[in-house]
């Protein structure tokens, strides 16, 4: 197994961080400082260290779903403010799936599965992400249309999105991509600014009733259907 791939199913990290971590030095395995990807272990004879802790497997994988609260930031260094970890008292480390910017709230998954954070927060795995957006002024039928059939940014058309009105200032739209405040930029390019954003479902995961700041576990249902439909 590549050492980044164990450092990402321990639940200690991403895989892409696994790598940054490599290559700045701060990985060991047996005692020996690695500095190279590639490199391959065996989970059950080697010892794998990060800044001189030893990372083991986990055998129990955790799935939460969390209301993220607007001023949170989905990440987990502590050098830019509130982070989401902050949320979350449990004693096992888990790390967020995506992102959702700094300005929006809503639904975000929580996890140790490594495989489960790598294929969803890959910007080419074809999940549904729904939201709910609410605008500074009412949008007309024109734009509703040109978000739902693409829209140019940062030099290519968005995917094609399922666009539905709630009211003047009110819309829902299904997103099978995630580029960088994708909606936010799209609701700009057609002449009006989001007020609220907010993330209702990502796949069968839906947010509910699930209160700001809150977490819950995902049910055995949930994680079934999830893992059957990405995994």
């Amino acid at each position: 197994m590549r050492l980044q791939k164990y450092l990402s199913e321990a639940g200690f990290c991403s895989r892409r961080h696994g790598e940054e971590l490599i290559l700045a030095g701060r990985v060991s395995v047996n005692g020996a400082v690695v500095t190279k990807l590639g490199i391959k272990i065996d989970p059950e004879k080697d010892i794998v260290e990060v800044g001189g802790s030893r990372i083991e497997a986990k055998n129990d994988l955790i799935y939460i779903a969390l209301n993220k609260p607007k001023g949170y930031v989905t990440t987990c260094s502590r050098e830019r403010g509130k982070i989401v970890l902050d949320l979350i008292d449990i004693p096992e480390r888990v790390y967020p799936v995506g992102r959702l910017d700094k300005d929006s709230n809503g639904l975000l998954l929580l996890t140790n599965d490594g495989r489960l954070h790598n294929i969803l927060s890959h910007p080419s795995f074809d999940h549904e992400k729904e939201y709910d957006v609410i605008v500074s002024r009412p949008v007309p039928e024109e734009a509703l249309g040109k978000m739902a059939s693409g829209i140019h940014l940062l030099g290519s058309r968005t995917r094609p999105a399922e666009v539905k009105r709630i009211s003047p200032s009110q819309f829902r739209i299904v997103l099978k991509e995630g580029r960088n405040r994708q909606i936010r930029r799209m609701v700009e390019k057609v002449g009006n600014r989001v007020k609220i954003l907010k993330r209702i479902r990502i796949s069968n995961i839906r947010l509910g009733s699930l209160k700001k700041g809150c977490w819950r576990y995902l049910t055995e249902k949930e994680k079934r259907e999830l893992l059957k439909n990405i995994i």
